[in-house]
């Protein structure tokens, strides 16, 4: 399923710390970039201290990133012009080119919530690309200015999709209740109000269904089931988790009603004559049953004629099984099989068979 577009006055909502999980809060306090001169070196130096590597996928993008020179405030300009207004591709591929340090200095204040920092720098690309198409260069601001709160906003929508392995956050209408839910909480409860599911959802205008879900989110975090209860135990969660099947008594106690309903059959379909016990295995329990045409078509009989000695069967084994296996109602087996007037299903013995 796509993801539905990115709605960029939800994402800047977020942007302010006191929206966010401690999780998601940027390390610091969230600031338009006002030049593109950002210093890649502090990122390089960092990423290498303590670190012996031969080669470092992070440390060569960088080195990348440098090549591309920076702007003026005229070239910058220059550039916009052209590529708003003459689709001019080359022109929008410098632009790009001279702000992609931005995308990695602001990825790198999201390190801390443990993605790969070459991911959020590549989600922060992304927002990139979609502020060159919405920016107006005739409205006198710096494209890293304007381009800070997309790439922000696409980490963040990142983030948000990937910190958990059940995912939330996933529309827009999920993400709003994400951003506001905790923020309201704190405003009423600062105001004596008791921040219940009901008034949360009246004053977010949602479902409190959805404000009982995003809570119950918000307030827990996966375990994996293959996770040792202690250190020093070989036992995981899973292990003490109920088996979605049915218990090993119940299992035997299925296996034997099915070996005694089969024995108890075979004794009725014994005492039968040649055409009606042909007409109960082929007829009432075999899985496709055969028409009341094919059956009448054998006996040289009428369809009436077969469904009454079909009728007449079912009412004899009924009789028969409740004498036979006393607790037979108790069971749910009733209607048989085959009688399809009563919604009955298929007999035990094919199933276990």
């Amino acid at each position: 399923m796509p993801e539905e577009p990115i709605d960029i006055d939800l994402e800047i909502s977020a942007l302010e710390a006191e929206n966010l999980p401690p999780e998601l809060a940027p390390e610091s306090a969230p600031e338009p970039v006002p030049e593109p001169a950002a210093d890649l070196d502090l990122v390089e130096q960092e990423r290498a201290e303590g670190e012996v590597a031969v080669y470092d996928p992070l440390v060569h993008y960088l080195a990348e990133v440098r090549r591309a020179p920076h702007l003026t405030r005229e070239e910058e300009h220059r550039l916009a012009v052209l590529y708003r207004e003459h689709e001019d591709r080359e022109a929008g591929a410098r632009l790009i080119l001279a702000s992609l340090r931005v995308s990695v200095i602001i990825a790198m204040e999201y390190r801390q919530t443990g993605m790969p920092i070459l991911d959020l720098i590549q989600e922060g690309n992304v927002g990139l690309l979609q502020s060159l198409k919405k920016f107006d260069p005739h409205r006198g601001i710096r494209l890293n200015t304007y381009a800070s709160w997309w790439i922000r906003a696409y980490i963040l929508r990142y983030i948000l999709a990937n910190w958990r392995l059940v995912r939330i956050g996933t529309t827009q209408a999920q993400r709003k209740l994400f951003y506001n839910l905790r923020k309201e909480q704190r405003r009423l409860e600062a105001q004596g109000f008791e921040a219940g599911p009901k008034l949360l959802a009246e004053k977010l205008d949602v479902r409190e269904k959805d404000v009982i879900e995003m809570d119950a989110r918000l307030g827990s975090w996966e375990v994996p089931i293959d996770q040792p209860i202690r250190a020093d135990s070989d036992t995981s969660l899973g292990d003490l988790l109920p088996s979605p099947g049915d218990g090993a008594d119940e299992t035997l106690a299925k296996r034997q009603f099915a070996d005694l309903f089969r024995r108890k059959l075979a004794e009725f379909a014994g005492a039968l004559s040649e055409r009606d016990r042909v007409i109960l295995m082929e007829r009432i329990v075999a899985d496709p049953p055969k028409t009341l045409q094919e059956v009448g078509s054998r006996f040289k009989i009428s369809r009436e004629r077969a469904r009454q000695l079909e009728a007449r069967i079912l009412r004899n084994l009924r009789a028969f099984l409740r004498t036979s296996i006393p607790d037979l109602d108790s069971m749910g087996i009733l209607p048989l099989p085959g009688d399809k007037r009563r919604g009955g299903r298929r007999p035990p013995p094919n199933q276990a068979s």
